[in-house]
């Protein structure tokens, strides 16, 4: 039997509970299944089905510093995917968040049946219609709560300020 090296994704930034999980891992979750159809720029319209944990319950599980006091502050909280491929993609959290537009994204374990173990999971959007958000071998989501939404910008030099005199 040939022994098979398990894909990692780590979990980090804003978080109580980050974590290093495994395909495995993920599939203690509950799970749940999408049929998706994407249009790819190089080989046309794709159709896959999907199958593991959402995202959502995943980094909820993970603990997100949220202030708990204010409702709203999961709004400021950003989630950065980035793939064995180098490629990368960028949610919101009120995407995901079940209060907001909670959209159905996976952290798929397998796709057409297959298991991806040795891959590592792949993020699954089925609602958008071109596949440029689909991240596979996942290797780190990043929660990040961490911007500031002060006061005005300063002026950039060489552009005129938007509240001049």
């Amino acid at each position: 039997m040939v022994a098979v090296t398990l894909a990692e994704l780590a979990l980090t930034g804003d978080l109580v509970r980050p974590a290093r999980l495994t395909v495995p891992d993920l599939s203690a979750w509950p799970q749940h299944r999408a049929d998706v159809s994407f249009e790819c720029a190089t080989s046309g319209i794709q159709h896959h089905r999907f199958s593991g944990p959402r995202l959502y319950d995943v980094l909820a599980d993970a603990g997100p510093g949220f202030d708990p006091v204010r409702r709203k502050d999961r709004l400021r909280f950003l989630i950065a995917v980035t793939g064995t491929d180098g490629h990368h993609a960028l949610l919101s959290w009120a995407e995901i968040d079940p209060d907001f537009a909670d959209a159905p994204v996976l952290l798929a374990v397998t796709i057409d049946g297959t298991p991806l173990d040795a891959a590592g999971p792949q993020l699954v959007l089925p609602q958008d219609r071109c596949g440029a958000r689909h991240i596979s071998g996942i290797t780190a989501i990043r929660v990040d709560g961490g911007y500031g939404f002060g006061g005005p910008a300063p002026a950039t030099p060489g552009r005129a300020s938007a509240a001049a005199p």
